[in-house]
């Protein structure tokens, strides 16, 4: 309140302190032909004044500015009149009152910009402004004695006053800064890249130069907050910047807070950097050193280990607990964004995911259909049946149904297929997505988006057939069954293994299939028929009802069996756990369902070990059972 007080009185009496004893000649700081006012300022409200104000305008001083401000009082008193003006009206006496030099000036309009920010100001005014004017002339007529750090404000204060880039003074201005580029110090250089990367973007000719020499100058990095300002704001334009920006974080990887790590991170994930050894650091530290996360925190560190598919199984599993005691208190937009991180990054928490369930049942009103769809599409992503379902799926069932027409074609089918991984498409969702009219949009269409909502289609269309005895129709038509050419896909290991032992006991090509496409969407990766004594028998005599184009036609012996050799490699379970995904769930189901035995063949380690799976030699008892294994419950499986 006293130097609120102390500051009007300057104003008040803004003429008189001039001819008090301590103060400068008032011939320095009264333009000649203005007198001075008679009545004299106290001395006292001088020690009042910030002596250290001006040098928070900008990053730094040079050490000959500093000396120079410090040996001429009239600049200090302008400098502090300056700072403590509140509003354009009193910047803009200040400059009627007094013959200012063109870094006077650049400080007036730098100050001019932030009370436009702080006030959320009205800018045209400002620019048509003959005082403003004048003040832009003096800075251009003497654009050479402007102090390196007031000329870098100087451009970003012009630039947010939006002064048109095309005007002679504005590019006055950038010339000058572009010839200074190799005075400034690393900082200057910082706070400049991280305002032009916002406000001009790559294009800018000052960047791009500004950027080349923080390159050179990487060295000169020091601090983490330089570090985390220039991977966020400016490493997106320079890919070498960017390597370097990462080694340093690295290097500092230890000294990193939580805000710290988040921004990091969340750099790379717009970026689409995966500096894996980064990464690790951060998480280690994350772990080691703070036990304590915020919400946005969590957030945005789980989003960022999802776009970049990131899996650290100890920060998934903090994350998820921390996050647990938030979910009542999340907003729809924010569960729905947790809850497909963790889809994306195939990490199931029970605790986490029956914590959202709940949440859907008590806020079903906030939720909408948006929010609803991305809920299942999650929870069929990572197979995930809740253990109050009927509730939660009866609630899902009364919103969505009424809706099903509101919904975007790509987003319906999604939403469909999802329910059908879940095992609760009713009727209606089926004959929606089934009917003639709703695929008719795709034939023809050759593009990869139609392709996989096709894939998805026989997909659905197979779980209509198979898994709901009810439905009466429609289906899709024969012609849309036809299984799409293969993608030249890489032989793993796994795959390999699995035909050479299967080799052995087969007997003869004839008596096995491998890769055999089915109407039903799904690929079988070997086949075979058996007898009652286990002994396979030649596919080709026999009719394939679950190909497109069936080799015979008989119909199998009594006894025999159809047996299906299903590989699942790591990729295809959940993180850390033995539960296959949702669309591997379903697959083996409808392989099952189609009337094979089906055998799963599986190594479970990221890693193939050396040694490759083999069958027993004495035939295929050992791996075919003399009945269907029973099912296992869905849903089991956990982050661990």
């Amino acid at each position: 309140m006293a130097a609120r007080l102390v500051r009007r009185c300057c104003w008040r009496h803004f003429g008189a302190f001039v001819s008090a004893p301590s103060a400068v000649p008032a011939s320095l700081l009264v333009p000649a032909g203005k007198a001075a006012m008679a009545r004299a300022l106290p001395q006292a409200p001088f020690a009042l004044f910030h002596t250290s104000s001006p040098s928070s305008w900008a990053d730094g001083f040079s050490v000959k500015e500093l000396v120079e401000e410090s040996r001429n009082p009239e600049h200090k008193v302008i400098g502090e009149l300056i700072e403590t003006a509140m509003s354009p009206q009193e910047l803009f006496q200040l400059s009627e009152f007094h013959a200012l030099n063109s870094n006077q000036a650049s400080l007036i309009i730098t100050q001019l910009s932030r009370l436009v920010v702080e006030k959320n100001l009205e800018t045209e005014s400002i620019l048509r402004d003959e005082r403003f004017q004048r003040l832009i002339g003096i800075t251009d007529s003497q654009i050479s004695q402007v102090w390196n750090n007031t000329l870098v404000n100087l451009l970003k204060s012009l630039c947010s006053l939006g002064m048109d880039s095309n005007r002679k003074e504005m590019q006055s201005v950038e010339q000058e800064v572009l010839w200074r580029l190799r005075r400034l110090t690393f900082r200057q250089l910082t706070s400049l890249a991280e305002f032009l990367a916002v406000k001009q973007g790559k294009e800018s000719r000052l960047l791009n130069e500004v950027i080349k020499k923080l390159e050179l100058r990487w060295t000169e990095l020091e601090g983490t907050r330089t570090v985390v300002t220039l991977m966020g704001k400016v490493g997106h334009v320079s890919p070498a910047l960017m390597d370097r920006l990462e080694d340093k974080a690295l290097e500092l990887a230890e000294q990193f807070n939580p805000d710290d790590i988040r921004k990091i991170t969340l750099a790379l994930a717009y970026q689409n950097r995966r500096c894996v050894p980064l990464l690790r650091a951060l998480s280690y530290h994350l772990i080691q050193k703070h036990s304590e996360l915020s919400l946005s925190v969590l957030m945005d560190l789980i989003f960022a280990y999802g776009k970049l598919n990131f899996h650290q199984p100890q920060v998934f599993q903090k994350i998820a607990t921390d996050l647990h005691p938030h979910v009542s208190t999340m907003t729809p937009i924010e569960v729905t964004r947790c809850i497909r991180s963790f889809a994306l990054l195939k990490w199931l928490s029970l605790p986490l995911f029956e914590a959202i369930v709940q949440y859907a049942l008590d806020n079903t009103k906030q939720l909408s259909v948006t929010h609803l769809c991305s809920i299942i599409l999650s929870f069929a992503r990572l197979n995930f049946q809740p253990s109050g379902s009927e509730d939660f799926f009866n609630m899902v069932h009364e919103e969505l149904q009424s809706q099903l027409d509101s919904l975007e074609p790509h987003l319906l089918t999604d939403l469909v297929w999802s329910l059908c991984v879940l095992q609760q498409a009713k009727a209606p969702y089926l004959q929606r997505v089934l009917a003639p009219d709703f695929h008719a949009r795709i034939r023809g269409d050759q593009s990869l988006k139609a392709q996989n909502l096709r894939l998805k289609l026989i997909h659905i269309n197979a779980a209509a057939k198979l898994e709901s005895p009810d439905y009466r129709g429609p289906f899709l038509p024969a012609e849309m069954l036809s299984p799409a050419e293969p993608a030249g896909e890489k032989v793993t290991l796994l795959q390999s293994s699995l035909r050479e032992a299967l080799a052995g006991v087969l007997g003869s090509r004839e008596n096995g299939r491998f890769d055999a496409r089915t109407i039903y969407g799904w690929q079988i990766d070997a086949e075979m028929v058996v007898n009652s004594e286990n002994k396979p028998l030649p596919l080709k005599d026999f009719a394939a009802p679950h190909l497109f184009h069936s080799e015979g036609t008989k119909p199998l012996p009594p006894g025999a069996r159809r047996v299906a050799f299903l590989r699942w490699e790591f990729p295809n379970f959940s993180n850390r756990s033995k539960d296959l995904l949702g669309r591997y769930a379903m697959a083996r189901r409808h392989v099952q369902a189609a009337g094979f035995l089906v055998v799963d063949v599986t190594r479970q380690s990221p890693t193939p070990a050396p040694s490759a799976p083999s069958l027993p030699a004495r035939g295929l008892a050992a791996v075919i059972p003399s009945r269907p294994p029973v099912r296992q419950p869905e849903g089991g499986g956990g982050g661990r």
